[in-house]
């Protein structure tokens, strides 16, 4: 029977999630792509799962479409959390989102309520669970008005079958808007949840950043390593057994050009200079400032979360380092 590490709390930084009491994690556990696979044993998963937990790991991110096929991810963490962590389900933040396709028809994806309610009944069920933490809009809908959507929203919370709700790639103007209903609705919006690394940075040019600040709303980020390009594995080009390497939709190896390996081995002096790996600069630089609440990474073995820790061990990189630190990150 598994029995939690005493010391877990101890070094894991933990942020307030914008003006809210909820606090999360620095590193939050993504299970986008490494849970459900064939190729993923329930064993592997478990441990994955163990190991975050035992470093303090307390947000586990989900969404209804996660696998593959869509609902594997959480029907595997569902397992999990049975056999291993249902008596600390008081000390962990679960969340899961809805908006892309689920089943046939034109129930099936987006945003509208009958979409957006039916799917958190199917995840809540898959992961043997009564509520989430957060329930996410996954994306904005262009065929139904935002209202029905953030109204849907403020039903499961209304409900009980989730304690906050947030939403992801909405754009700065739409999260503004978004947040204005859910306020008039009486259900604050959390958390927002972008794409956001050293090689995208969207969230700042678009200005969704500024918004999240003016809007007192919390950040997590996915994709913070970039598909596995800031993990260090691309410095002498695409390994055989990579992502890019299979043609991932994610991430192909027409992606992988001579100068964004030139850019990365850069990326990766920078890191050795400061005594770090070249993911824990990844990670240390989108939690520069405190302007994001978290970032998401994955892992596809235990092993994997050794390697991810100090992202804050040098000084120089913690959230709100000092001015010259944060120079030299605006040239990176």
């Amino acid at each position: 029977m598994y029995t939690a590490h005493p010391d877990r709390y101890a070094e894991m930084p933990y942020r307030r999630t914008g003006r809210s009491g909820l606090k999360l994690p620095a590193i939050s556990l993504g299970l986008w792509h490494n849970f459900g696979p064939a190729d993923r044993t329930v064993e592997t998963q478990r441990a994955i799962l163990r190991r975050a937990f035992d470093l303090g790991v307390t947000h586990f991110d989900l969404a209804n479409n996660y696998g593959p096929p869509p609902g594997a991810a959480e029907a595997a963490f569902g397992e999990a959390l049975k056999a291993d962590l249902a008596a600390y389900r008081d000390e962990l933040i679960i969340s899961t989102k809805a908006g892309y396709l689920m089943w046939p028809g034109p129930y099936g994806e987006w945003g509208s309520r009958k979409y957006l309610l039916s799917s958190l009944d199917q995840s809540l069920t898959r992961m043997g669970l009564d509520y989430v933490d957060i329930f996410y809009s996954h994306r904005p809908d262009p065929d139904t008005p935002l209202e029905e959507t953030m109204g849907a929203l403020h039903t499961a919370v209304q409900q009980g079958k989730a304690l906050y709700v947030g939403i992801s790639n909405y754009s700065a103007e739409q999260t503004r808007e978004a947040a204005r209903i859910l306020g008039e609705l009486g259900t604050p919006l959390l958390i927002h949840q972008p794409r956001y690394s050293m090689l995208d940075r969207r969230p700042e040019d678009g200005g969704l950043l500024d918004a999240l600040d003016e809007l007192q709303v919390g950040s997590i980020v996915f994709s913070p390593l970039e598909q596995g390009l800031l993990t260090g594995r691309y410095l002498d080009g695409i390994p055989e057994d990579s992502r890019a390497a299979s043609d991932s939709p994610f991430l192909n190896s027409d992606a992988v050009t001579e100068d964004l390996v030139q850019q990365l081995r850069e990326l990766n002096d920078i890191a050795k200079g400061r005594g770090q790996t070249l993911a824990q600069l990844a990670l240390a630089w989108v939690l520069r400032g405190g302007r994001v609440t978290s970032a998401l990474v994955g892992a596809s073995s235990p092993k994997h979360y050794r390697g991810q820790r100090g992202h804050d061990r040098q000084p120089g990189l913690r959230p709100g380092g000092t001015g010259e630190d944060r120079r030299d990150r605006q040239g990176v």
